[in-house]
C-alpha cells in the first residue's frame, strides 16, 4: 500500500450536523481515522448530543434523529478529550475548509476549549480532486479505489466515520497518482502541484484564507479585503480608519466567534 510521508499523526475527519450554519448549528456526529507515521489507523466515531433539535431535512441527508442522540453527552462534555486526542495532529477531510473546520473550532470555542489551528497542517482531498476530477466524495472514492464507498460500512455515505474513511483512501490515491504530474493553468503558467509532503498538500489547498468563514481574505497584494456587503474586496484596515463603528457592527452582528477574534487582531494590530 502506498503510504503518506508524515512527520507527524494526521487526523482525517468528517462532520454531521443539525444544519449548514457556522454560527448556529452543532455537531451530531463525528468521524475521526488518525493517519500515522508508521502506516497504522485509529478510528473514532461518536454520536454527539446537539441540545437543539435536529430538522427532519437534515435526518434525510445522515439519517440522525434527535432519539438517537438524547441520551449522548454534548460537545462541551467531550470537547477536552477531544482536543486531546487530535493533540499534536494535522487535519484532513473532504471539503472541511468552507465548514467542517470552522464548525468544529466555533464548537471548542462556544465550549471554552483552546484549539489552535495556526500551528497544524490543513488539508482537503475536495481541493485536489476539484482541480483534477471534479466529482463528489463517492464518485472520488469510485474513481481513485475502483470500489463503492459503501464497503468502508454497513451505514453508507454520510456516516462520518465511513466519510473519513473514504477520504484517507481518496487522499492517499490522489498523492500516488499525482505526484510529480504537471498541470497548465489559463495563463500557460506550467506547475507540479502534487507533491508527497504534509506542508506543500496544506499550501496548495488552504492558501490564502484569514478567517474560516470566509468573510474576510487576502487579495493580490496581500492586504486583508472583506469579502461581502457594502465594502465587499476593500481593504478592512481602510474601512476600519475611515468608518470605526463597522468593527463594533460586526462584533455585534452575526458573524462567527472566529471571524470575529480574526477581526479583532487585525483592529489590534493595525498602526495608529
Amino acid at each position: 500500500m502506498h503510504f503518506l510521508k508524515l512527520k507527524k499523526p494526521l487526523a482525517f475527519f468528517d462532520l454531521e450536523t443539525t444544519g449548514t450554519s457556522i454560527a448556529h448549528d452543532r455537531i451530531v456526529e463525528i468521524g475521526i481515522v488518525i493517519a500515522k507515521p508508521d502506516g497504522t489507523l485509529e478510528k473514532k466515531q461518536r454520536y454527539v448530543n446537539p441540545t437543539i433539535p435536529i430538522p427532519a431535512e437534515s435526518t434525510a441527508v445522515h439519517g440522525i434523529t434527535d432519539e438517537m442522540v438524547a441520551d449522548m453527552p454534548n460537545f462541551k462534555q467531550i470537547a477536552r478529550s477531544l482536543e486531546q486526542l487530535l493533540q499534536g495532529c494535522d487535519l484532513a477531510g473532504f471539503n472541511i475548509l468552507k465548514f467542517d473546520i470552522p464548525l468544529l473550532v466555533e464548537e471548542f470555542l462556544r465550549a471554552d476549549v483552546d484549539f489552535d489551528i495556526s500551528n497544524r497542517h490543513l488539508l482537503d482531498a475536495q481541493r485536489i480532486f476539484h482541480m483534477m476530477e471534479p466529482r463528489t466524495l463517492t464518485a472520488a472514492y469510485k474513481f481513485y479505489t475502483g470500489g463503492d464507498i459503501s464497503e468502508l460500512g454497513d451505514k453508507g455515505a454520510h456516516a462520518a466515520d465511513v466519510d473519513a474513511l473514504a477520504t484517507y483512501h481518496v487522499l492517499m490515491k490522489q498523492v500516488e497518482r499525482y505526484e510529480g504530474v504537471s498541470i497548465t493553468d489559463n495563463q500557460k503558467n506550467v506547475t507540479i502541484p502534487i507533491v508527497n509532503d504534509v506542508k506543500a498538500l496544506h499550501d496548495l489547498t488552504f492558501n490564502k484564507i484569514v478567517d474560516l468563514a470566509g468573510r474576510l481574505a487576502y487579495n493580490s497584494k496581500g492586504e486583508v479585503v472583506i469579502t461581502f456587503g457594502k465594502h465587499k474586496d476593500r481593504p478592512l484596515e481602510d474601512v476600519l480608519r475611515k468608518e470605526p463603528s463597522y468593527y463594533d457592527w460586526m462584533m455585534n452582528g452575526d458573524f462567527t466567534q472566529d471571524t470575529k477574534r480574526k477581526l479583532t487582531e487585525i483592529k489590534l494590530g493595525m498602526k495608529r
